[in-house]
């Protein structure tokens, strides 16, 4: 099996790295120490912070894509897709718990530094935003179907946070049984409208 390149290994250590400690309190020795490469090999790949941050988000945008194509493909049905949306939580609870949402940190973090980033950080948010608009769209909600979106990930946004404040298991399962109930009330009221 082929191993996969030194920029690539490089950018998926800086991913978990600015995740678990942020992007401000990573380090090039972090980095580099992580994936066991000399400064000197590290610069050939990458000649600031900001290059790695920008190839992590790049990295993040893409996975990002990927699973929504996925949840796509597993399910032709709407609401199905935007169950897989609120599930999320449950999938990453765990780690949620322990350092947060990995876009919501970056975006805050990126905010307070004023970095130059935080506008190409903040574009995660506007993938998840306009598949999930697009999802309510299908479903039929029409002009409604943007703020319906923006709803899912304000509620996602919150529980994250106050999860990992709280460090709460059972929050998290109470507050997705409740995003749940919530897409399940916006359904049963447009089924009820178009009847």
């Amino acid at each position: 099996m082929r191993e996969k390149p030194t920029n690539a290994h490089i950018v998926e250590a800086a991913d978990q790295l600015f995740y678990e400690n942020g992007f401000e309190h990573t380090s090039f020795s972090d980095i580099a120490n992580s994936v066991n490469i000399s400064r000197g090999n590290f610069y050939y790949h990458f000649q600031t912070k900001d290059d790695i941050l920008s190839a992590v988000i790049n990295l993040r945008l893409a996975n990002t894509q990927n699973m929504l194509s996925q949840w796509e493909l597993d399910s032709e049905d709407p609401v199905e897709r935007i169950r897989s949306f609120i599930n999320l939580l449950i999938a990453n609870q765990a780690l949620i718990m322990q350092f947060g949402c990995p876009v919501g940190t970056l975006c805050t973090e990126l905010a307070k530094l004023s970095h130059a980033s935080k506008e190409q950080a903040a574009l995660l948010f506007s993938l998840f935003g306009n598949w999930l608009t697009k999802q309510f769209e299908a479903l039929g909600f029409g002009a409604e179907a943007n703020t319906l979106a923006t709803h899912a990930l304000v509620c996602s946004q919150g529980v994250a946070t106050l999860a990992n404040a709280f460090g709460d298991a059972r929050f998290v399962s109470q507050e997705v049984r409740q995003m749940h109930e919530w897409l399940d009330r916006v359904v049963a009221a447009r089924d009820r409208h178009l009847a």
